[in-house]
């Protein structure tokens, strides 16, 4: 007997896996959804942290909208959402919108069946015989293999993981990211340097100080940026010189919410400046009172070199040139994440190798699939062709769409050919 075959393997149950699945099996698709649900949010953020984005741009997206972050709970004006709370959220709506549809094992590998040569016909332009031709062999950590028709990847923000070169020397007991946290208590007591000017850095600071870790911040910035409180009311002039959108206040936030398709069409060059600048680094405005004399922040500074010898040394440059030395016992790189096609560790080396990148990041359809028909990649890896929406839960929807339409158009087209 052969392997039974699925039409799509959803990999990753994070807000966009779950998103996925909860269009593609009302549309008729036989879908599976393999990973524990919310991994990422319940284990590599740290408890007490609250989300950025606004309750109202953090819905799951199913196609009826019944089950809309607000379906699960009631939230006030500029009320900010704890990530357990998101969690328990995204299991809610795993049960009501995906069901018996996901598998919590997790995927080691996935490879083609035969290869290349039939895997390769129809990506990014939705024609040809990409589904036809080849299956994707998914090897669960039970040693299960499952065959689909096509693969989604919604592997999240992990594998991304950015840290600066200047750290690389250090070894991981005393230098960790800050998706590598979901318990920061242990570093009471400790003297603790948090490298980066965002969101993560600024509230993993203030979360260590609460739990009694001496703690700095270290940042290139001359300035904290800090983004202002919402206001209820508005006048219609202030609605028009900057409406509000799920990514923030202003006509670019708009654009970049609400028409992520348009993104794609921009040149390469276009979408990479949006990218690396649109929403940059900035503090939620509910943080800075508990973070302000909290936390030591040196600012205006660059990390020259680093060494592990009696604690942690850094080694600092400031703008003159100048060079200063600050010794930590531990340090915690806050600082973000780059998409890399190499980074797709999942994938064998063969179909790593055949996924087409424009720059670091995939070169994607209009509907996510790679340069490997069948293969679609959402969430963070579909930013650099899509835009910013796609760094956030309000970009699910958008591709949640997308993604199934393609799926459906083609299947229907194998059956009928």
């Amino acid at each position: 007997m052969g392997t039974p075959m699925i039409d799509v393997a959803i990999v990753g149950a994070g807000p966009y896996g779950l998103s996925v699945a909860a269009h593609a099996l009302p549309a008729g698709l036989d879908a599976r959804v393999f990973g524990r649900p919310m991994h990422a949010w319940e284990r590599h953020m740290p408890r007490g942290m609250l989300l950025k984005s606004d309750p109202d741009a953090s819905h799951l997206a199913d196609p009826a909208r019944r089950f809309g972050l607000d379906a699960f709970h009631r939230h006030s004006f500029g009320e900010a959402v704890p990530v357990e709370r998101f969690a328990d959220y995204g299991r809610w709506f795993q049960a009501r919108a995906v069901g018996a549809a996901l598998e919590e094992q997790e995927v080691t590998s996935i490879g083609l069946a035969g290869g290349l040569a039939g895997g390769l016909g129809g990506g990014l332009n939705g024609i040809g015989g990409g589904l036809e031709g080849g299956r994707f062999l998914l090897t669960l950590a039970s040693g299960e293999v499952v065959a689909a028709r096509a693969a989604v990847l919604a592997l999240g923000f992990l594998p991304f993981a950015h840290r600066p070169p200047a750290l690389a020397a250090l070894p991981p007991e005393v230098c960790t990211h800050s998706s590598d946290h979901a318990d920061l208590s242990g570093f009471a007591g400790r003297d603790v340097t948090v490298v980066g000017a965002g969101q993560s850095a600024l509230e993993s600071a203030t979360l260590l100080a609460e739990a009694g870790a001496s703690v700095r911040v270290l940042a290139r910035t001359d300035a904290l940026a800090w983004n202002p409180a919402p206001e209820r009311r508005r006048s219609a002039l202030a609605r028009l010189r900057a409406p509000r959108s799920a990514l923030g206040s202003g006509w670019p936030s708009v654009a970049w919410s609400r028409l992520p398709g348009a993104v794609r069409h921009l040149p390469a060059a276009a979408r990479g400046h949006i990218v690396r600048t649109a929403l940059g680094p900035a503090g939620s405005w509910w943080l800075r009172e508990r973070f302000d004399g909290a936390v030591t922040v040196t600012l205006g500074t660059r990390l020259a070199a680093c060494e592990h010898r009696d604690g942690v040394r850094l080694e600092l440059r400031d703008a003159t040139g100048a060079r200063t030395t600050v010794v930590t016992e531990h340090v915690i790189a806050a600082t973000g994440y780059r998409v890399d096609v190499s980074r797709l560790g999942l994938l064998s080396e063969d179909l790593r190798r055949a996924v087409a990148s424009a720059g670091p990041g995939p070169r994607l359809s209009r509907t996510f699939e790679t340069s490997v028909a069948g293969l679609h990649l959402v969430g963070l890896a579909a930013a650099p062709t899509f835009g910013p929406a796609m760094r956030f839960v309000c970009g699910s929807r958008f591709a949640a769409r997308r993604v199934t339409s393609g799926l459906v158009s083609r299947l229907r087209s194998r059956t009928t050919n």
